[in-house]
């Protein structure tokens, strides 16, 4: 998805789509039902192989985009025990062993690593990690971002063709890549936490959150920069349906935690108020996670929460610290190497009118205190 073309503003050159990538993407979001028996017939195949390979406590980073998800997916992947989706897993990714094998015989030359589409100084290759799990989970949930209805897949639910077949793949991409524990980033498993750990009860989960004021800051940012790629390259549009992101850009879908805040959202945004629709969806999703996380104490002991703010400032503390929630012996040196790197973003500052600083303070500043943020600590 970075491939430049003449003539092309180079800021939305990322937003650009190979062809190959397109139909083929295309081929497979039409045909879902034909590539889940086309996964199973590989399981089937590949029975004796994956019998023995154990799902020990996936590691799951979720959160609203924004608020560090790529950077800790970036650093827990490094681990040698770890493996998550890459880039060249789409689209087939169905199939990891037959689409592996197929790989493993094409000439792949020298990959070069480019910023990505987000413009956030993040590079990535086809061997970087990415979150693509959404596919499956699209694949056998109806209404997953449908914004009119509740999104939330707690404890009580119940889906043994998904969980067998995902479970399957889980083992599968640990065969592929000679790994034993899984990792995903997966924005949108903030609604489903409960269910994961009903299905994996060892399950590991790192919930970053932001700030209310920078964390708004750059979703308007991001949001912005999404529309206006997806308008010069209508393909990325298509792309980020098929791949399940709609975190922002022109099909910007919020996800429904069933409080009620939804026509809020919705409004606001439909009337141009950009800050106060993302105030309120920020209240929202997050309001929802507090709640959980007080009701449910098996989820609590699951869950570390990572302020970004704290990320930033004590990188090698929290980093040790999350490597430890999520069981990674062995991480001292990916932590001292990701220290190294870790910084507050400094491409961009939140302009934001008194007017809309007020607005954010009102909407999010309670869920906000919930979390540890104070308007001293510029917050909110």
């Amino acid at each position: 998805m970075a491939e430049t073309k003449s003539g092309t503003d180079s800021r939305y050159a990322g937003f650009r789509v190979t062809p190959w990538v397109h139909h083929c993407g295309g081929l497979v979001a039409r045909n879902r039902a034909f590539w889940i028996r086309l996964g199973d017939g590989e399981t089937r195949l590949r029975a004796e192989e994956i019998a023995e390979t154990r799902i020990e406590a996936p590691i799951f980073v979720s959160g609203l985009a924004r608020s560090g998800t790529t950077i800790l997916l970036e650093v827990l992947a490094r681990h040698p025990r770890v493996a998550s989706h890459r880039y060249k897993d789409y689209p087939f990714l169905f199939t990891p062993f037959l689409w592996n094998r197929f790989l493993s015989f094409v000439p792949q030359g020298r990959q070069t690593a480019r910023e990505r589409s987000h413009g956030d100084g993040i590079a990535v290759s086809p061997d970087s990690p990415e979150a693509f799990e959404e596919v499956l989970w699209m694949a056998f949930f109806d209404s997953l971002h449908d914004p009119q209805v509740s999104n939330v897949l707690d404890g009580e639910t119940s889906h043994p063709a998904f969980e067998r077949f995902y479970a399957d793949h889980l083992r599968k991409l640990l065969q592929v890549r000679g790994r034993s524990r899984y990792l995903a980033k997966a924005n949108y498993n903030v609604t489903r936490l409960e269910y994961l750990l009903k299905v994996f009860p060892d399950a590991r989960f790192v919930l970053p959150l932001r700030a209310p004021l920078g964390q708004i800051a750059s979703l308007v940012k991001q949001h912005r920069l999404f529309c206006e790629g997806e308008r010069r390259h209508p393909r990325a549009l298509d792309h980020m349906r098929r791949i399940g992101h709609f975190e922002f850009g022109l099909d910007r879908r919020p996800v429904n935690v069933g409080d009620g805040a939804m026509p809020a959202i919705l409004t606001a945004w439909e009337k141009g108020a950009e800050v106060e629709g993302w105030a309120r969806y920020w209240a929202s999703l997050y309001g929802y996670l507090a709640g959980r996380l007080a009701q449910n104490p098996h989820l609590a002991e699951a869950v570390l929460v990572v302020r970004f703010e704290e990320l930033c400032a004590k990188p090698s503390e929290i980093l040790t610290r999350v490597c430890e929630h999520c069981r990674l012996p062995g991480s001292a040196r990916l932590v001292a190497e990701a220290a190294e790197l870790m910084r507050m973003p400094a491409y961009y500052r939140p302009d934001f009118s008194p007017t809309e600083r007020a607005t954010i303070e009102r909407l999010a500043g309670p869920v906000a205190g919930a979390f540890g943020y104070s308007d001293s600590q510029g917050g909110l």
